[in-house]
């Protein structure tokens, strides 16, 4: 039941500081988790602590994985695609954007190691899985974290800012939009079949 009431009072924290940031109260956290305030500092010493534990779970909800065993480059891309869309561009992510953001100038170190853990190593994953395909021949050899951020930022980057600032564009939500930019990616970083590949002729 201990472990119970911790997750509910950290699924109500993440609610107050999505909503309103680190100025979210601990009285109203309490009570959106059905909790006296008392309960809440036996499971926290102070809103720092929870806020801190609340944030970390908002990042580590954003990561996305990259297994898609035995599927083809062109496959997983389009997976990590919809997917990181889906979490990136939901409410969470926006909010998470909005939180980091807003508390980067008041605690630095603690927002540089949320994003880390969260979207850093969803970057990070992405960096590896290009850097493989490339060794491999099945994209053009580059510099991978390049090849990451750039994807990254054509599946979230400008459509974020629009969905922050209330002007999305007709198309942004398109079925087929996380597909047209995987394939605008993979015509971009296409294999250069005038160089010889590392891979031995079968």
């Amino acid at each position: 039941m201990s472990n119970d009431t911790r997750q509910k009072l950290l699924e109500a924290a993440i609610q107050a500081f999505a909503e309103t940031g680190y100025r979210s109260c601990v009285d109203d956290i309490a009570a959106r988790a059905g909790v006296a305030k008392q309960t809440l500092y036996h499971h926290f010493s102070g809103k720092d602590e929870l806020f801190t534990e609340a944030v970390k779970q908002m990042g580590c909800d954003i990561r996305v994985s990259l297994d898609a065993p035995d599927a083809d480059l062109r496959t997983t891309l389009l997976l990590f695609a919809v997917t990181i869309r889906e979490k990136v561009l939901g409410e969470l992510g926006l909010s998470l954007h909005r939180v980091l953001v807003s508390e980067a100038p008041r605690v630095p170190q603690l927002v540089q190691a949320i994003f880390a853990a969260g979207p850093g190593e969803t970057a990070r994953r992405l960096r590896e899985l290009i850097g493989r395909a490339m060794d491999e021949g099945r994209l053009r050899r580059d510099d991978p974290a390049f090849a990451a951020d750039m994807l990254m930022s054509m599946l979230t980057g400008m459509e974020r800012s629009r969905r922050l600032l209330g002007s999305l564009n007709p198309d942004d939500d398109s079925p087929d939009r996380a597909a047209r930019i995987v394939d605008c990616f993979l015509r971009a970083f296409a294999p250069d079949r005038s160089e010889p590949s590392d891979q031995p002729a079968s």
